[in-house]
Parts: structure tokens; sequence; C-alpha cells
């Protein structure tokens, strides 16, 4: 492990493209957080998705840690339209099928209590008449817009999604715009499931 590397965990906000260059006047990228040169995202989330992201200029790293045949998981907070039956969340976890693509298996439960997350700017839209869920969702593949195309698949649309751990590493008192340098153990455990664990 070199120190000309970087590993940075950013909180990104509601509304921010995961890229550097700007394709739209009006959407912030990530340029508009991060001033460190020539780190990229590994993986992706959509703008309109709140949560972890992982940055890095190590190729490899972020090569392998793409990749599907490494499976790491990660965990998604997502608030859903109405209340999920248990019919539903059985299909989210065998697998749903989602444009000619069957979903892995995933780990799918609901929420007791809503979870501590910031407020949302924009909020989401309130319906007085319609109760919301939170459920906990981790996968272990990261197909496009898959979390909100699994819950519209069995009938409960996605109104927020936040991705709260990718592997081991997790958000840990970060706020929306906020990023931090990993720390050496979450550095070491994050090389050993890209270069070690087959």
């Amino acid at each position: 492990m070199t120190n000309n590397y970087r590993y940075i965990i950013f909180y990104k906000p509601y509304g921010v493209l995961s890229q550097f260059t700007k394709d739209t006047p009006t959407r912030s990228t990530l340029k508009d957080y991060i001033q460190v040169p020539d780190v990229y995202a590994v993986g992706r989330l959509d703008w309109d998705s709140e949560g972890l992201l992982l940055l890095t200029n190590h190729g490899q790293l972020q090569h392998r840690l793409s990749h599907p045949r490494f499976e790491h998981e990660r965990t998604y907070w997502v608030q859903v339209e109405r209340i999920p039956d248990p019919v539903a969340l059985g299909k989210l976890q065998a697998g749903v099928e989602i444009q000619n693509y069957r979903t892995r298996q995933a780990s799918v439960k609901i929420l007791l209590e809503e979870p501590s997350l910031p407020d949302r700017d924009p909020p989401i839209r309130f319906r007085k008449n319609v109760p919301t869920a939170w459920l906990e969702i981790t996968l272990t593949e990261g197909k496009n817009r898959q979390v909100r195309r699994m819950t519209a698949a069995v009938g409960f649309p996605t109104l927020r999604l936040v991705r709260v751990s990718i592997a081991h590493l997790q958000l840990d008192g970060l706020q929306p715009g906020q990023w931090r340098d990993l720390n050496p153990n979450e550095l070491k455990l994050l090389h050993d499931l890209a270069f070690v664990r087959k």
C-alpha cells in the first residue's frame, strides 16, 4: 500500500452526480465538494440517491471492486410508498425480474423505526393518506437503478434511497457533502476484500 494512493468516503447528497464533469448546468457534481485531483468513484450512486460513495486513484482496486465477480455487500436504507407485505419482501429476497434480468438473492427487512438521517433537500413528496415504510436492503451486485427497479417491480415505489455501507465501510458521522480519508484499519480490510478474497 503506497502513500501515493488516496481512498475517500464521501456522503453524497441528493441531486449530485457521481462524476466530476458537468453535463448539465443545473446539477452539482463531485467537483463541487471534493478538491482532490485524479480520484474517481468506485461504482456510482444515481443523482437522486444519497449516501456512501467510495473514491480512489488506485485503478486496480477500483476495477476489482467494480467487477461483478467480487460480490461485496452494499447496504441501503430505502423509504418506499405503502407497507410491503411478506409476499413482496419474499420476492425481493429471492430475486425479481427487472429488464430481462433476475436479481440475485438479497437481504431485505423492514426497519421497525425510521432511521436517523439528515433531512433531504428537497424533501420527498408526502401524501397524507399513503403510509411509507423503511427497508434495509443488502445487495451483492449493483445494476443501474437496481433498488428502485426492484421495489417498483413488487409494487412499492422507492421515495428515498440512502446507501449506508459498502462492505465494512460506513458513513460514521459524516453529514451530506462531507468526506474523509479511510483510516488504516478500513484500508487494510478494503485491500483484503479486493486482493486477498477470491
